[in-house]
Parts: structure tokens; sequence; C-alpha cells
């Protein structure tokens, strides 16, 4: 990916570990069609180009905290929203 300056070796690990465990969360056969939407969200969110790194971790934590609010959410996958929400918020301009 040709990524400015901003996006340091640490910053792309942590953007590469939280598109694998959405990914992990959108092929997992028990979550609902609404979260794995929203997870698809999150992976599109993760690729753009034209954004810097703090911008993009606060729109993936917007949409993956309004997922663990959701009631039809399964435990292991809150779990992994939880990992997701950890990664992402160290990351600032």
């Amino acid at each position: 990916m040709a990524r400015g300056e901003e996006f340091t070796e640490e910053i792309e690990e942590a953007f590469s570990n939280v598109e694998k465990l959405l990914n992990g969360m959108m092929k997992d056969r028990s979550v609902p069609r609404n979260i794995k939407r929203i997870a698809q969200e999150g992976i599109n969110e993760l690729s753009k180009e034209d954004e810097t790194p703090g911008v993009i971790a606060s729109n993936v934590i917007y949409l993956v905290d309004d997922l663990s609010q959701d009631p039809n959410i399964p435990f292991h996958a809150r779990t992994t929203i939880y990992r997701i929400l950890s990664l992402l918020e160290n990351i600032k301009d």
C-alpha cells in the first residue's frame, strides 16, 4: 500500500491485525449478518489511503463500538470487538 510516512510500521501492523480480526468475524457462521456488514465497512475503512491513521482508527472505533452494544452479538465476537478497540485506541494523529 502506498501510504504516507505517518503510517509507521506499528500502525500498519495494528491495522493488519484489526483487519484479520474483522475477517474472522465475517467468516464466523454464528455472527449475525448485520454485524458482518459493519465488519465489512470497518475493513473498507482500513483500506482508505486518503485519510490519516488517526481518522481511520477513529472511524473504525466508531463502527465497532456500536457493535459492542448490540444484544445479538455472541460473547466470543464481543471479546474480538474489545481486542479491536484496544488495538486502535492508541493510534492518534
